[in-house]
C-alpha cells in the first residue's frame, strides 16, 4: 500500500504526482485531473492507498481519495 500527494510545483508550473515520503514527483501533468488519475492508478497497482489533493495556492489538502481498501473515514448517510 502507498499514499500519494498530488500537489501543484509554482517553478516549473505544473501538477506532481509524489508518493509519500519521497523527494522528487514521480510525474507531472498539465491538470489536476490528470495527476489525480494517474496517482489513483500507482495507489490501485501498489495494492490500495490514500490519494491527497493539495490547494494550488496554498498546498493544504482540499480532498483524499481513498483506493483499494476500506476507507476509514466513510461518509455518513
Amino acid at each position: 500500500m502507498a499514499d500519494y500527494d498530488v500537489q501543484y510545483n509554482k517553478n516549473t508550473q505544473d501538477w506532481g504526482v509524489k508518493r509519500a515520503g519521497a523527494s522528487k514527483a514521480a510525474s507531472r501533468f498539465d491538470t489536476q485531473t490528470e495527476a489525480h488519475n494517474a496517482a489513483r492508478d500507482l495507489a490501485k497497482r501498489s495494492g490500495g492507498g490514500e490519494v491527497r489533493d493539495h490547494r494550488k495556492d496554498n498546498n493544504q489538502i482540499r480532498n483524499t481519495d481513498t483506493v483499494g481498501k476500506k476507507d476509514p473515514y466513510p461518509p455518513k448517510g
